[in-house]
């Protein structure tokens, strides 16, 4: 059972969110502020620190100093969400804006703490410093697991399968292999196996004597053989046609090269490096590809994570390309914007890194010289948002006469706060107890069905 602890000023939605919790079968403890929390309980024993941004005394980001290992996730209002942008950087596993519904916060939970158990089943293999790759941008821990695997792997001429969705940055991770090298002297010839056509690919690989076929009016060396002493890297090796990969078979088994119309053979020396998005060994159950082949390459396999599971990777990768379109097109530097930032880490990003990269360079392009931020509607991604001030969602039939005792809704404790405390209090104490910006609260009372009450006001008024 995952230990989580909250804390949280508002004695209102601490109680609702340990209710939520429990319900789901969550350890629960509470706590009111920073220094009551650091008091009462030992951060870094818990799975899970659930804070609040603005606490009294000291900010919920100072428990980032204290938690070490453990995810912090950041609740925060919508006005204050570049603090929640910050405080990602800091260190925080993430951030939820108030209001917030049940399967909103449920979910989040589980991912910070899914992604935390994942981290501390690697760490033993990360107990050295894994270093970083030059050219790769991320410090997630499945980066850092790559990483490791690169340097492990790179000074052997074992061959390498590298698996990843399109556009993870295969191609990245071959030409950081060949550089760790001992062939980094040599030529790192990259092949795209789906880009070459399957009556070509033959004819580009292994080369060709001349008059082997038509139009073969003289002898040319294939790419193969143009990297003899380096590495080759075949990208999509899975598009590769059954005749090509018996020819490549025997070059893996032999280490020689045949070309077409040749009857002699060529001593190559290659370290291959191969890449797809497919699943090779279901290929071959479907005799798609040759099993033999499969085997052969898939000596030592990495696995590129999709962008979407990189966790802070995403925000860090966006700076790093907006600051490098910005200089290519000579302008100053541009920052996201707060809206744009939640659009980066909240999007799937399908298209992973080339799909990212495409959206900031088109940002850049797009906002006009006279702006300093990239507003998130010039990353024209398809992104299906909803407003932060919307995350509550729908209202459910409710009692607003109903026991306290009861086990309420976040929703419900927000209707029946609004009502027992708006005679005595302005909106923007209303708000700032809620934890969320006036024009917040006023949505949430349209939408909840609340008026304000003004009857007294005018009443004293017209006195």
């Amino acid at each position: 059972m995952s230990h989580i602890l909250i804390v949280e000023d508002e004695a209102i939605i601490r109680t609702a969110l340990r209710k939520l919790l429990e319900r789901h079968r969550y350890k629960v403890s509470e706590a009111g502020s920073v220094r009551e929390a650091l008091s009462k309980y030992r951060i870094n024993e818990v799975d899970l620190v659930i804070s609040d941004l603005r606490l009294p005394g000291a900010p919920g980001t100072d428990l980032l100093k204290h938690a070490g290992e453990v995810p912090v996730l950041i609740m925060t209002s919508y006005a204050s969400l570049r603090s929640a942008v910050d405080s990602m950087r800091m260190g925080a596993a993430d951030y939820i804006a108030k209001p917030f519904d049940h399967d909103e916060m449920l979910a989040t939970v589980r991912r910070v703490i899914g992604k935390a158990e994942q981290s501390r089943a690697l760490a033993p293999v990360d107990k050295g410093n894994p270093g970083t790759i030059a050219g790769m941008i991320g410090d997630s821990q499945v980066m850092r697991e790559l990483y490791r695997r690169i340097h492990k792997v790179a000074p052997t001429d074992a061959t390498v399968l590298v698996h990843g969705e399109t556009g993870t940055g295969k191609e990245l991770v071959a030409k950081a292999i060949h550089e760790e090298s001992r062939r980094a002297g040599k030529p790192l010839i990259s092949v795209n196996c789906a880009a070459i056509p399957e009556t070509l690919i033959e004819s580009e690989l292994f080369g060709y004597e001349k008059g082997a076929f038509t139009g073969a009016q003289s002898a040319r060396e294939g790419l193969v053989a143009a990297a003899d002493g380096g590495t080759l890297f075949l990208d999509e090796i899975g598009e590769l046609p059954l005749e090509a990969q018996a020819r490549l078979l025997r070059v893996i088994q032999e280490g020689e090269v045949r070309p077409i119309g040749s009857i002699e053979s060529r001593k190559v020396d290659v370290r291959l490096v191969t890449a797809t998005h497919r699943n090779l060994r279901q290929l071959a159950a479907e005799r798609k590809f040759r099993e033999d082949l499969y085997y052969r390459i898939n000596v030592v396999q990495m696995t590129l994570a999709p962008l979407r599971e990189r966790g802070r990777d995403v925000l860090a990768l966006a700076e790093h390309l907006l600051e490098k379109f910005c200089t290519k097109i000579e302008r100053p530097l541009l920052r996201l914007s707060p809206e744009a930032v939640q659009a980066v880490t909240t999007y799937t990003w399908p298209g992973n890194v080339r799909e990212l990269e495409n959206a900031i360079q088109r940002a850049v392009i797009l906002t006009d010289r006279d702006s300093r931020e990239i507003d998130h509607r010039t990353l024209d991604i398809d992104l299906d948002l909803v407003p932060v001030e919307e995350a509550i969602g729908e209202p459910r039939p409710r009692s607003l006469h109903t026991d306290p005792r009861e086990d309420l809704s976040l929703e419900d404790y927000f209707a029946r706060f609004v009502i027992e405390h708006q005679d005595s209090m302005s909106e923007t104490e209303l708000a700032k107890k809620l934890g969320v910006s006036r024009k917040c609260l006023w949505e949430r009372r349209q939408k909840l069905g609340i008026p304000r009450k003004k009857a007294r006001r005018s009443a004293v008024a017209e006195v």
